[in-house]
């Protein structure tokens, strides 16, 4: 049970307030939630998605082991979201169902989502460059098809599908990701997403691809570089971070950030960022 209150609003209605009711076990994992959010609460430090809601999670999982057959485990997921205005209206929801999500005894697993969505929309929302969905009520279904490798292999893949309805049309979702490992010390992740829309405000399509390299040179000394491009902002972004683990109270960050934009064909620089930290923990 949490509670907080600020004065930093000339607003009445200032506090957030909530519970949690949890059951975490193998077999049976439930869990119930309950947020308020008050009109007027503004946290000095951090922020909340949304004010003036009351925020509804449930979650009844079930995890059945098998001793015999290529099937070693069978989880079953039922995740209902609910958000709520003050006055009991609601605002959005979310019910994540997986009726398959089986892990094989090698390592692979395969899972079968359905997941009924729905949005109230009280202001006009662009969902992407041009395309404009007016205020109404919008209920959808979609579906999940997942199918994965074990990520004990040198080369793990998994390839998602989300499909069905989006507001008042269809939409494709394919994710792809993974990661090569050519050596222990070596790993190289790739992830890539392609996503088309068909909505009667019109259509849409949008694509990312990233690719991150790890070296860990040392069990104190890693390396890691992420680059990443999208079709939205037509951007070129590159993080690189080194890590040194000192002593184990003590870890030294160096990052180093890069970005470029296209105008017009054309690469132009962005923004460079470098930061360090250092970080040191005193123990008695």
């Amino acid at each position: 049970v949490w509670a907080l209150a600020t004065d930093t609003t000339q607003g009445r209605d200032a506090q957030a307030a909530g519970f949690k009711l949890d059951y975490p076990n193998d077999e049976w994992d439930l869990s119930f939630t309950y947020k308020r959010i008050g009109r007027d609460f503004d946290p000095a430090i951090g922020f909340v998605p949304r004010r003036g809601v009351q925020l509804i999670n449930l979650g009844i999982d079930n995890r059945t082991r098998l001793a015999h057959g290529p099937l070693q485990q069978l989880l079953h997921e039922f995740q209902p979201f609910v958000a709520l205005g003050l006055d009991g209206r609601w605002e959005s929801y979310r019910v994540f169902f997986a009726p398959i999500n089986w892990r094989f005894r090698s390592g692979d697993r395969l899972e079968f989502n359905v997941n009924p969505v729905g949005e109230r929309l009280d202001v006009p929302f662009e969902v992407s460059d041009g395309v404009v969905l007016p205020p109404g009520r919008y209920q959808w279904r979609q579906y999940r098809l997942e199918v994965g490798t074990a990520q004990k292999r040198r080369l793990y893949t998994q390839l998602t599908w989300w499909f069905g309805g989006f507001y008042d049309g269809s939409i494709d979702q394919i994710a792809w990701t993974g990661a090569w490992n050519p050596a222990p010390l070596v790993t190289v992740e790739f992830s890539g997403e392609r996503d088309l829309a068909r909505l009667p405000a019109g259509d849409f399509t949008q694509t990312l691809v990233g690719t991150r390299l790890r070296l860990n040179l040392s069990p104190n000394l890693s390396l890691a570089s992420y680059v990443q491009y999208d079709t939205v902002s037509e951007s070129v972004g590159v993080n690189t971070r080194l890590r040194w683990t000192i002593t184990p109270a003590a870890d030294l960050f160096v990052v180093y950030n890069h970005n470029v934009r296209s105008l017009l064909d054309r690469w132009q620089l962005d923004s460079n960022q470098f930061v360090t930290k250092l970080q040191y923990a005193w123990r008695r």
